[in-house]
């Protein structure tokens, strides 16, 4: 998609401009200036008014329906209703954009349905893909282990929730806070601040963490996961108090591990999108 700056309104989509606006935790973009990024047309919007004609007489789907009107700024410095939409149903409206220019994204993604399958089937080549993304970034080779293994753990803790009868991604979230506060003193968010990351972004907080910090996510989780399974808890209330005795396990031991290191496991380093190679941290 889009290249996203965490600050600006506008990213950049090769050499033409998308404007963007986030929106309940996700980003939305101008539907108009992707299909003149796309199509190379004099008027986009007259495009994209006929392209959702012909879509709904083809295929009898309406693109409207996936598109929210939401204000963004002009080349006149004001605001109007605009078409907007997600990362998800902007794929879809370039799958009916007839274009040489869209065929390399409908490429892209029949590519990745095609993984996706594959991983089904195989769930191992899931992390294999994985690693391979965080090689890519220069992530150092003992630091991907633990981050696919934390992700084994978590997995592992959410299952266990699921169980409980815990499903709504906010009580994962509320759970999550608890174990972290417990554990580092911290809760996600503030730990994102803490390190001087983009909170109002897809940004996942355990890819900017050095190896103690993963480590002690880990166990915390873990010891949580561990005491759920035999407790039982029942509901939210309950959960809550499990995830805050697994949190303060993980919390002890760092107190204790910073005593003899001499220094603090919680660190501002972070592993941010475009950081130099040898600018990362070597790990703990």
């Amino acid at each position: 998609m889009a290249h996203a700056n965490h600050t600006g309104k506008i990213a950049l989509f090769e050499s033409k401009k998308i404007r963007k606006v986030w929106q309940e935790d996700s980003w939305y973009f101008s539907v108009v200036d992707i299909v003149g990024a796309l199509t190379d047309s004099h008027d986009p919007k007259d495009y994209w008014y006929k392209m959702k004609i012909r879509t709904k007489n083809e295929d009898g789907i309406e693109l409207s329906t996936i598109c929210r009107q939401l204000k963004l700024e002009s080349s006149d410095g004001k605001k109007y209703a605009t078409d907007c939409s997600n990362t998800e149903w902007i794929l879809r409206i370039i799958q009916s954009i007839p274009s040489p220019k869209a065929e390399p994204f409908k490429k892209w993604l029949a590519k990745v349905g095609y993984e996706r399958i594959e991983e089904i089937e195989n769930p191992e080549l899931a992390q294999e893909r994985m690693k391979s993304l965080y090689e890519q970034k220069w992530y150092p080779a003992d630091w991907i282990d633990k981050r696919l293994r934390g992700i084994a753990i978590r997995q592992n803790l959410t299952d266990e929730w699921k169980e409980r009868g815990i499903t709504e991604r906010k009580d994962y979230a509320i759970l999550t806070a608890e174990i972290s506060r417990a554990t580092f003193g911290m809760t996600p968010g503030e730990y994102m601040e803490f390190k001087n990351l983009p909170i109002h972004s897809k940004t996942n907080l355990r890819d900017h963490m050095t190896d103690l910090e993963l480590i002690f996510t880990m166990l915390g989780e873990k010891v949580t996961t561990e005491l759920s399974a035999i407790e039982r808890p029942d509901g939210m209330n309950e959960s809550k108090k499990v995830a805050r005795r697994g949190g303060k396990v993980a919390g002890n031991a760092r107190i204790e591990t910073e005593k003899e290191l001499w220094r603090s496991v919680i660190s501002k380093d972070n592993f941010l999108e475009g950081i130099n190679r040898d600018e990362l941290p070597a790990g703990e």
